[in-house]
């Protein structure tokens, strides 16, 4: 009996340590503690993302998905593009294009199958745009795709259909900008101004000023309520939660998410942008834009195939899969991931020009996706006469050519990717015999069956050209050194 009693004892002590441990081991709402944040292992090695803006601005497609703010702009292109197609905004306003987004093409699971075709790892919709109108089932608002438009739980299928097609789940929102987005209506005889649209249009307040605690709670009862129903791996945000008064907002949501994590046994990820966390407790994110060099820290940049809106809208130009390809490598060997944007129609259907990106871009990753999924950086992140841009809303002006030539790794295997397909030697000077980088004993064409020739020279590497390239966009060199 005494030794079940001491046998209990230690049970009961052991159990009362592992809570203890497991106490301190939760995320408190402090950046000390959110600092300790580490990313998860599955988005470094993911490498490239889809995000996705479909909502009520894909009716009027005119603009930009910045159309419900323009239309009340009184200066501004689509205010006048509105008052001539429609009619004035107290007689037909941004709640009356609802009805007309029925959605009635969208396909979930041949969405996602394009996804996969385009070798994208992790899949991140918009939940809620700048315009307060909600593409969920949400019980803190009747403005939301389930109950009016569509009449469909977006979020909830696009869910279901990625995580059953073996890719990430996240989403994005840009709640908080609703604060202001809609203010120009105030300033005339807008809907805007009916009390009984408050509800979709409010606050409508200055950007100027400070959000108020009932608006900064609802924020969060609105993320709090998709991290539950959903369980998004990845969390997006867009700039405007950087207001000094979100600050402790922003550690209560970080904190209850990394925790939920820690419950789903999954690793989850914040993006932010700007200032809006301290480096260590979430990943950064670059908007149309990427970084100079290698960062030490995991990030991210969000960019659109569409060069002129994120939605869909009419004149919309598109990058070709060339250009996502090279600056795809080119943030991949400085740390980063990238998270390529789509704007489908309202019917629920994607561009051919997007899709022509997609299915390019895909056909590349599945010769070269060993270069890039799964690698991190080497000791510089490349080279070459291209000069790469840097800092967000930095489209990559130059295009990369054949001489630009881009580092990774995957344990002792080095991966060089030049960013074009060579006619002439490629030559890379930071893998000569006295670039102290190391003495080559062999070198792949990834894709290829073709012996590569090649010589290291003293200040270079050289490789002569090849008779057939596997792919037309950019080629990837496998590299073993000599132990």
């Amino acid at each position: 009996m005494k030794k079940f009693l001491l046998f209990l004892e230690v049970l009961l002590f052991s159990f009362a340590i592992s809570m203890l441990t497991n106490a301190q081991d939760r995320y408190q709402a402090n950046w000390e503690s959110l600092k300790k944040y580490q990313t998860p292992e599955w988005f470094r090695d993911a490498k490239f993302g889809i995000f996705i803006h479909w909502g009520v601005y894909s009716v009027p497609a005119f603009g930009s998905e910045w159309y419900p703010r323009q239309m009340y702009q009184k200066d501004s292109k689509e205010f006048k593009h509105h008052i001539e197609t429609y009619g004035p905004q107290d007689k037909f306003g941004y709640k009356d294009f609802i009805p007309l987004f029925k959605a009635e093409k969208f396909d979930p699971a041949k969405w996602v199958d394009l996804f996969k075709k385009a070798g994208a790892k992790y899949v991140v919709p918009v939940a809620e745009h700048h315009d307060g109108f909600s593409m969920y089932k949400t019980a803190l608002s009747k403005w939301n795709a389930f109950e009016m438009g569509p009449k469909r739980d977006v979020i909830g299928e696009l869910a279901t259909e990625i995580r059953k097609q073996g890719l990430i789940f996240g989403l994005s929102s840009h709640r908080i900008e609703h604060w202001f987005f809609m203010n120009g209506g105030r300033k005339f005889n807008s809907d805007v101004q009916d009390p009984q649209y408050f509800d979709l249009y409010g606050p409508a307040r200055e950007e100027n000023e400070t959000p108020s605690p009932e608006y900064m709670n609802d924020w969060l009862l609105r993320n709090t309520e998709l991290v539950n129903n959903y369980q998004p791996q990845l969390f997006w945000f867009d700039w405007w939660i950087e207001q000094p008064a979100m600050d402790p907002y922003r550690k209560s949501f970080a904190s209850f998410y990394y925790n939920k994590g820690q419950e789903w046994n999954k690793g989850v990820v914040i993006n932010y942008k700007n200032i809006s966390f301290p480096d260590e407790a979430a990943v950064l994110d670059v908007e149309r834009g990427k970084l100079a060099g290698i960062r030490k820290l995991p990030w991210q940049t969000d960019d659109a195939i569409g060069n002129n809106s994120w939605g869909y809208a009419a004149g919309n130009t598109f990058k070709t899969a060339q250009y996502v390809i090279t600056n795809l490598a080119d943030i991949v060997s400085k740390n980063g991931n990238l998270l390529l944007n789509i704007g489908p129609r309202s019917d629920g259907t994607i561009t051919n020009d997007e899709t022509e990106t997609l299915l390019g871009t895909g056909k590349w990753l599945d010769i070269n996706g060993e270069a890039i999924y799964g690698t991190r950086p080497w000791k510089i992140f490349g080279e070459g006469p291209t000069e790469s841009s840097s800092g967000s809303f930095a489209d990559q002006k130059n295009p990369f050519t054949a001489q630009d030539i881009r580092f990774t790794v995957k344990g002792d295997i080095l991966y060089a990717i030049t960013l074009g397909v060579p006619s002439s030697n490629t030559i890379i000077k930071s893998l000569g015999t006295l670039s102290n980088n190391g003495v080559i004993s062999s070198i792949e064409l990834i894709g290829s069956k073709e012996k590569v020739s090649w010589t290291q020279q003293p200040d270079a590497l050289v490789v002569k050209p090849s008779k057939a390239y596997p792919s037309e966009n950019a080629v990837a060199y496998k590299i073993v050194f000599k132990k």
